[in-house]
């Protein structure tokens, strides 16, 4: 997500890297090649060009403090911009009602299924809601199933009627049900088209003159780019929606739908989808996404999923084992198993200022930590208790056991054993964690 752009970014400002001081000619410079970036992020050219006037405004404009550099006045400058463009500040959305009703649309293919079960996840368990799904998609039988089965995973109603074809109807009865049974949610997934219609728009306002719902979100590709940005434009037209979804953000997208669908439809983006898993489902914080574009990182989105996965109680416990210097293999395979549940491996590590360019020319294999889980599963409990134990013999027998070779087995140790004097130590940088990481199997420069 982004890294283009910020990779452009970057050889944008290095223009102005050991400038002495801001000028006009050396600020057009560099704002040149910020729109050129912004362009290539597929950011339409009249929002690229307004945003680099703004900023050189306000450089040229600017006080320069002896202890900024002008490179780190237009990194701050460029940053404010963005954050405004994107919307400054995340928006909530409205859960009051009896029960509060989300109504979601979009395009077919956008992901509105997925996310509407996403959504009632976050519901219960961010907001500890009941929920009620309602598939309303009465053109494509395999979008009720498709709800159905992802309402089951998350252990989630899912209201349906397949004899019915009117989806006003099936609403209504949806929330009659809701009422009846005490459900706080009612998340109403309509049908999409593969192009705006008549037909589609008329259904949908339909749907939401009948409703009345208390917040209307629209689902779009982020993948589509300015396509995206006009198609929530002819939908905000007609329905006056409330807040926007970006799906896929986790794919190859350049990033120019998240940019200027703000300033285009004057509607914030509450979320955006950042993979298949049902809690793949992050809220927009627009100075977070900003940090991210300009490698930044996002310190405080990784804190936040890392207390979602992790125990006090047992963190408390861990840090004793630490301080005591008993941390063993079964610790070890304890925070593999919480850090895969946090996410994507190398999103997570682009969170940590200053590692999204580590980690640029470093693949991360989804089953990255297999072998490593292998090798330990490969131990005996006592083994993984005290890892002093493990000699010669006993390293072949586990290489043997895990598939692996004995080069890994003793990879791994080493690198348990410097993980360990790291997380005594407590001093960290990013440096040290990279060394560790590029020999990690599953890793490759």
């Amino acid at each position: 997500m982004f890294d283009n752009l910020t990779d452009r970014l970057d050889r944008a400002f290095k223009l102005l890297k050991g400038q002495g001081h801001i000028t006009e000619i050396n600020v057009a410079e560099t704002l040149k090649d910020v729109r050129k970036a912004l362009l290539d992020a597929d950011v339409s050219f009249k929002i690229a060009k307004s945003f680099t006037e703004t900023v050189k405004e306000k450089a040229l404009g600017e006080n320069v403090l002896t202890a900024v550099s002008p490179g780190q006045l237009m990194v701050k400058i460029v940053h404010r911009e963005l954050t405004s463009l994107m919307g400054e500040t995340h928006e909530e959305i409205n859960l009051k009602g009896s029960p509060a009703i989300m109504l979601i649309a979009g395009l077919q293919g956008s992901g509105k299924t997925t996310f509407s079960a996403k959504l009632a996840n976050y519901l219960k368990k961010k907001k500890s809601k009941k929920v009620l799904l309602v598939a309303c998609d009465v053109y494509r039988p395999a979008a009720i199933e498709q709800l159905k089965v992802l309402g089951q995973q998350i252990d989630v109603e899912v209201f349906f009627d397949e004899s019915s074809k009117d989806p006003v109807s099936i609403a209504r009865k949806a929330v009659n049900h809701a009422k009846t049974m005490g459900h706080d949610v009612v998340v109403v997934d309509t049908a999409g088209r593969l192009a705006i219609d008549q037909q589609m728009m008329n259904e949908i306002a339909s749907l939401k003159e009948n409703l009345k719902p208390h917040e209307t979100l629209f689902v779009v590709d982020a993948m589509t780019g300015q396509d995206a940005v006009n198609t929530a434009k002819a939908f905000n037209d007609r329905l006056n929606f409330d807040g926007v979804v970006l799906t896929k953000m986790d794919g190859d997208t350049r990033g120019g739908a998240a940019l200027t669908i703000r300033s285009v439809v004057e509607k914030p983006i509450k979320f955006v989808g950042i993979g298949e898993k049902m809690d793949a489902l992050d809220l927009f914080y627009p100075k977070r996404m900003a940090d991210r574009i300009l490698g930044m990182g996002d310190i405080v989105s990784l804190v936040e999923k890392a207390q979602e996965q992790f125990d006090k109680d047992e963190a408390r416990n861990l840090q004793k084992k630490i301080a005591k210097n008993q941390f063993n293999f079964d610790d070890f395979l304890k925070q593999l198993q919480q850090i895969k549940k946090m996410g994507n491996v190398k999103d997570l590590m682009g969170m940590i200022p200053g590692m999204g360019k580590a980690m640029k020319d470093i693949d991360l294999e989804d089953d990255a930590f297999a072998s490593i889980e292998a090798i330990i599963y490969s131990m005996t409990p006592q083994e993984r208790e005290t890892p002093a134990l493990l000699n010669g013999s006993r390293r072949k027998r586990i290489a043997a056991g895990s598939g692996t070779d004995i080069q890994e087995v003793n990879r791994l140790i080493k690198q348990f054993e410097d993980t360990r004097k790291m997380m005594k130590m407590m001093s960290g940088g990013g440096g040290k964690f990279m060394n560790m990481m590029k020999g990690m199997p599953g890793m490759r420069k």
